[in-house]
């Protein structure tokens, strides 16, 4: 190392220029904006919540059940999503269909997602295209676990998200019940 390296003043001082230039650099709009607009000005920041950032359309939100034309559901329960569920958070319990040309429904059919990891797996194992991951609710909490389980009739409920990615539906916020 040279003499003036050992004092490491000149390499500070060589870091802040750095910094600095990127720092005006961005404020002066010379840099796009990370959401595709050419020659935004200041500094990108998003006032999150009044203000969101676009979602892709490929992304996964909180399930839904689809529905068929007379109100029931169009799983058959097959048990795929439960079988192929990494995090083993889907828990469903077959019964006999009222229409003799299905042969089966879920009497019950829960989602955990405080277990969950969003994979999508159920939606692409699902042979009937009963379970949709496409609601857009990415907000969802509870004060308890038991909170955090989604039952057929919450997730029968929800409707798909809008041309905007917002969701349509109201947050579902089951009963946070005792065991």
């Amino acid at each position: 190392m040279r003499v003036l390296q050992r004092f490491y003043l000149i390499e500070v001082m060589s870091g802040v220029a750095l910094t600095a230039a990127h720092f005006f650099r961005n404020m002066s709009g010379h840099v796009r904006h990370s959401l595709g607009q050419k020659g935004a000005r200041g500094a990108v920041t998003i006032q999150y919540p009044e203000e969101r950032r676009p979602y892709s359309p490929r992304l996964r939100s909180l399930h839904r059940l689809v529905q068929r034309e007379d109100g029931s559901p169009r799983c058959v329960a097959c048990m795929m999503c439960e079988t192929v569920c990494p995090a083993h958070c889907i828990y469903i319990v077959a019964t006999e269909h009222p229409n003799p040309e299905i042969e089966k429904m879920p009497a019950r059919f829960d989602i955990d997602v405080g277990k969950c990891v969003f994979c999508g797996y159920c939606v692409e194992a699902c042979p009937e295209d009963a379970i949709r991951m496409d609601t857009g609710i990415l907000e969802f909490a509870s004060y308890s676990r038991r909170g955090m389980v989604y039952t057929k009739e919450a997730l029968l409920a929800l409707q798909p998200a809008g041309p905007d990615g917002r969701p349509q539906s109201t947050i579902p916020i089951p009963a946070d019940r005792e065991p």
